[in-house]
């Protein structure tokens, strides 16, 4: 059933005459995106995962959702995870599969977003960081996950020198392994699950023995850690380095060059634009 006019597409179970309770999964063809609203459930369904874990490295991960962009060397992967898709819809609401499935793959080259309906099902995993030098961190997870340790895999594994089911040995002997990871620590969210970090004075001592030197508060270092995040830069950058990259990151999001008039768009480049600007002006007060 349709629910709406073209070019927005909404098929859900609420259209169906359920109620929200029941309601387990949406699917919504937008102008530019297929959206997935689904439950915990059947997001941990095993060829949701297959296509989710497929795309770890290079998604973009939100509170309560995921953005997977068109990817050439997936194709097949993709036609495969939609035709499953719609026969999981097809079969809950006892509808033809061909349907759904003519229709998806005419945006076959759009990105898929899949989200969570309540970000209330959202399950806090912890995660204990150790580091024993400046260079080498360990991770590990307090219960074994796998979505999350594919995840935190996925986001560091040029740097991973051992791994097993639940921990790594990560190596951040650069400057690009370091800026990686410190963008990790400030990204808590990876789907359905809230990501929390534990870890004590002595892993910042070790890894930020810069700015101990000069006697910050340990949350005076987490703030600096995420300007540099923010800039794009590792903890420790040059002058040199933080004003090359406030310098392109700003062409990108000045509010001038917002050519739209979507009024959260507005918004979200202009305090984007206002966060480089708070990150440089603070970075450069401390050197």
């Amino acid at each position: 059933m349709l629910c709406g006019a073209d070019p927005v597409i909404v098929w859900n179970s609420f259209c169906l005459g359920m109620s929200m309770k029941e309601l387990s999964m949406e699917i919504i063809l937008e102008h530019n995106l297929v959206r997935i609203r689904s439950d915990f459930k059947t997001i941990n369904a095993p060829w949701m995962q297959a296509y989710i874990r497929l795309h770890m490295k290079e998604a973009l991960f939100l509170p309560g959702a995921m953005l997977i962009f068109h990817h050439k060397a997936y194709v097949r992967e993709r036609e495969r995870f939609i035709r499953q898709l719609c026969s999981h819809y097809a079969i809950a609401h006892e509808y033809s599969e061909s349907f759904y499935l003519k229709s998806i793959l005419k945006y076959s080259d759009k990105p898929i977003k899949i989200e969570l309906h309540s970000l209330s099902e959202r399950e806090c995993v912890g995660i204990e960081l150790f580091a024993s030098d400046a260079t080498t961190v360990a991770l590990s997870l307090y219960t074994p996950n796998p979505f999350v340790m594919g995840y935190l895999s996925a986001q560091l594994e040029d740097y991973i020198e051992h791994i097993d089911t639940s921990s790594m040995v990560v190596s951040l002997n650069d400057d690009k392994a370091k800026v990686r990871f410190e963008r990790l620590m400030n990204k808590h969210h990876a789907l359905h699950f809230q990501l929390q970090y534990y870890y004590d004075s002595l892993l910042m001592q070790r890894l930020y023995d810069i700015y101990y030197d000069k006697e910050f508060e340990e949350h005076e270092i987490h703030t600096m850690m995420q300007h540099y995040t923010v800039l794009e830069c590792h903890v420790g950058a040059s002058q040199d380095a933080l004003k090359r990259s406030y310098k392109k990151l700003a062409r990108v999001y000045h509010p001038d060059r917002v050519y739209s008039e979507d009024s959260k768009i507005v918004h979200r480049y202009t305090q984007k634009f206002q966060l480089l600007q708070e990150a440089y002006t603070a970075l450069r007060i401390v050197s």
